[in-house]
């Protein structure tokens, strides 16, 4: 069942899109800002990575030594649907590729069916002399087998089959853009096995009931990346495409970065106006001109349908929508819960127990999440 679903899930068109290489970057840069030994020592595992497409392996292979990585272990689900065309790291500079990566018979119209890959970097360096390290150099040092292996897993690469928990269990940071479609499923997995991560979701699994309580407990929380305008990925649906860069399909997918790995700008204070200031220069025609901010019906909280237009001064709840999570500080506000419509008890005591949705004046709002200042401002 578990491997029908991962087909499943493989298929669908918001699991297919590859993440980009600057995007990788600068997330992680961010973490690097913070503490530039975050990675020291650690084990990384990217194990929704074909390490011949990743970009998530290009990056902490081709940064290995400046990140002082213990090991990089990357592991792949079968069948790629871009098999060596993302990255320069070439089948032909591999030992064996043939024999390792392509099995038969063949698959369906008489293509090869290819293998799922393990990739364990243990060192890299400059081996062909050329004064810098790149792709090359790990090809050749996978071909000449020395300090670093390559081999196909002996199942289908699922990240729940016991060898990639296996791998998951060596490992100190997981890092990867894992199947939408079974989110839910791959951060129990993480929290399970007590791991740190750094992980890329869709926006709208803040308010799942396996999710939002890991947020509110401050387990997880938003990436450094902002949320506005989600994040554009290589996309294999030429039919599902918002633009073409360089001869590349790319699609805008409203997703973010999840982590537990601290970053500075969850710490930037949010600059606010009072209650008064919001209602009399707000730039927002909801707010501007009223005489108070909208009460809900069946929760006793206000409701604030913008971020920045919190009033600094009110110490009741406040319901806000769920993008305020991408300027969320722990230091500043506290997450009471959530609408009722999320799960039974998210909403910290403040519901009339009639309707579970956010309601003003008999109409249904959008989600909306529950915070309070911890220290008002006057």
């Amino acid at each position: 069942m578990a491997n029908k679903n991962l087909t499943n899930a493989k298929r669908a068109k918001n699991d297919e899109f590859y993440t980009q290489f600057g995007d990788i970057q600068k997330e992680i840069g961010a973490y690097l800002d913070l503490n530039p030994d975050v990675f020291r020592d650690n084990v990384v595992y990217c194990n929704c990575d074909d390490p011949f497409e990743s970009n998530f392996f290009r990056y902490f292979v081709l940064n290995f030594n400046k990140l002082g990585l213990k090991q990089l272990i990357t592991t792949s689900y079968k069948p790629s649907p871009i098999a060596n065309t993302e990255l320069v790291l070439q089948p032909s500079l591999l030992p064996d590729y043939e024999d390792k990566v392509v099995s038969k018979p063949a698959g369906p119209k008489g293509r090869p069916k290819v293998t799922a890959n393990k990739f364990i970097i243990n060192e890299v360096r400059d081996i062909d002399g050329d004064g810098e390290f790149n792709l090359k150099d790990v090809a050749k040092q996978l071909k000449a087998n020395k300090h670093n292996e390559w081999t196909p897993l002996e199942g289908d690469g699922d990240f729940r089959s016991d060898e990639c928990v296996n791998l998951l269990k060596q490992s100190d940071i997981v890092v990867t853009n894992p199947p939408f479609s079974l989110f839910r499923e791959y951060v129990k997995q993480i929290f399970d096995y007590n791991k740190k991560f750094v992980i890329i979701g869709n926006k709208n699994s803040v308010t799942y009931k396996e999710i939002f309580p890991l947020i509110k407990e401050n387990k997880l929380w938003s990436g450094k990346t902002e949320w506005s305008g989600g994040l554009w990925f290589v996309t294999m649906d030429n039919g599902d495409v918002d633009r073409v860069i360089g001869g590349v399909n790319m699609k805008n997918v409203s997703s973010v970065w999840f982590t537990n790995l601290d970053h500075g700008r969850r710490h930037q204070p949010l600059p606010l106006m009072t209650m008064e200031e919001n209602l009399k220069y707000s730039k927002h025609k909801e707010i501007k001109g009223k005489k108070a901010y909208d009460k809900y019906d069946n929760y006793d909280a206000i409701e604030v349908p913008f971020t920045d237009a919190i009033p600094s001064d009110y110490s009741g709840v406040m319901g806000v929508p769920i993008s305020f999570l991408d300027k969320y500080n722990p230091e500043q506000f506290e997450i009471v819960g959530m609408a009722e419509d999320n799960g039974k008890g998210f909403s910290g005591g403040i519901w009339d127990g009639k309707n579970p949705h956010c309601v003003i004046n008999e109409q249904n709002k959008f989600k909306r999440i529950f915070i309070k200042h911890k220290k008002v401002k006057k």
